[in-house]
């Protein structure tokens, strides 16, 4: 069934970066769970509840992202009508220079959509849910506003934007990156807003020079607003540093979160990549709980990690608890513990890497080690 909604992703934040991860690309555009990109999730959860025009917005380092997407037919959105739209940095005509605000492609985009409501969301989290019932609770209650959050404590991390709500599930404060905070309910980082109301603010904020289009700049007119809150219950994996995304990477290998995150009621649908099934050689040594895609070859000690396609393992290598991006080669008497490698990397013969919990070591992409 067809949602009276348009979707609109934020795939990159200013004040969250993940240092040589996001040097390449967005913050949505970084490999995750083997063989995803965290916007994978997002755009997934949109196509599952309904909704068929989809607008990406990214300011910055968005050719890995559009490398990606494509025409969108992984998610069923390279249509005719609706479908799959890459917001791209506006180009002053005056100075034909790039403008730093999205405010001008965002009203551009939302214009020319005939839904009655935009569903937005940031690229900071990963979570499989169905955003119908979010969408259902902001047309019966009539709120101005729907925030969605989850009750994960406190966590530390830029953007942490904690709510307090009356008693009838409005947002009566709003707290940003306060460490005193004794809410339990954190925003998650997506909302609903009618579109004519989401024209008004992008309208205001042209008006009056504001250049950053986020979900904290539509939060903050709650006083002006009913902003209606709404719990999110599936299990939510918060990016939003190195440590946080190493931890997410490594709660992907936990059976119980796994299966909540790839549900078969809400498949989560990716770029296709035809390879060979991965293959475990004969005397390589301990291959436990371990996420391998496919073209993978193992030859040596793997455990407690994630690789993604083209991983190759050399004999007598040892990895635990690491995470390996695409087309990684681990040499031959490598020991790895705690590390996160960006895609096309070598590590040489006999080379040592040991991170420690909560701090991984993370080599770039391309790199020889």
């Amino acid at each position: 069934m067809i949602t009276d909604a348009m979707g609109l992703i934020l795939a990159d934040n200013r004040r969250i970066q993940l240092g040589v991860l996001t040097e390449p690309r967005a913050i949505a555009a970084i490999p995750f769970a083997g063989r995803f990109r965290i916007i994978d999730f997002t755009l997934s959860n949109m196509v599952n509840s309904g909704i068929k025009r989809v607008g990406v917005v990214a300011l910055t380092k968005y050719k890995s992202l559009m490398d990606h997407m494509g025409t969108g037919a992984p998610w069923d959105l390279d249509r005719m009508r609706q479908g799959l739209y890459m917001i791209p940095p506006y180009i002053n005509p005056i100075t034909r220079e790039p403008d730093r605000t999205d405010a001008q492609g965002v009203i551009d985009y939302v214009k020319t959509g005939d839904q009655r409501y935009v569903v937005i969301s940031g690229s900071a989290f990963v979570t499989n849910t169905s955003y119908k019932p979010v969408i259902n609770a902001h047309i019966e209650s009539n709120a101005d506003l729907t925030v969605l959050y989850h009750k994960d404590g406190q966590f530390d991390g830029p953007l942490a934007m904690a709510i307090e709500l009356d008693d009838d599930g409005y947002v009566r404060d709003l707290m940003v990156d306060y460490p005193r905070s004794t809410s339990q309910k954190y925003v998650v980082g997506l909302i609903v807003i009618s579109r004519n109301l989401l024209l008004q603010l992008l309208t205001e904020m042209m008006a009056r020079g504001i250049a950053d289009f986020s979900i904290l700049g539509i939060l903050e007119n709650y006083k002006r607003f009913r902003v209606q809150a709404v719990e999110l219950e599936e299990p939510l994996l918060r990016i939003h540093s190195v440590a946080s995304y190493f931890d997410a990477s490594m709660q992907v290998l936990d059976t119980k979160i796994r299966h909540k995150l790839f549900s078969i009621d809400r498949p989560i649908y990716t770029k296709a990549k035809n390879r060979a099934p991965c293959i475990v050689a004969p005397g390589s040594g301990v291959v436990k709980n371990v996420l391998a895609s496919d073209g993978c070859a193992i030859m040596g000690h793997v455990e407690n990690s994630i690789l993604f396609r083209g991983c190759v393992i050399g004999r007598g290598a040892r990895v635990t608890n690491s995470v390996l991006f695409q087309d990684v080669q681990i040499s031959e008497g490598v020991v790895l513990d705690h590390v996160i490698i960006d895609k096309n990397s070598v590590v040489k013969m006999d080379g040592r890497l040991l991170g420690q919990p909560g701090f991984p070591i993370v080599i770039e992409k391309n790199a020889i080690v």
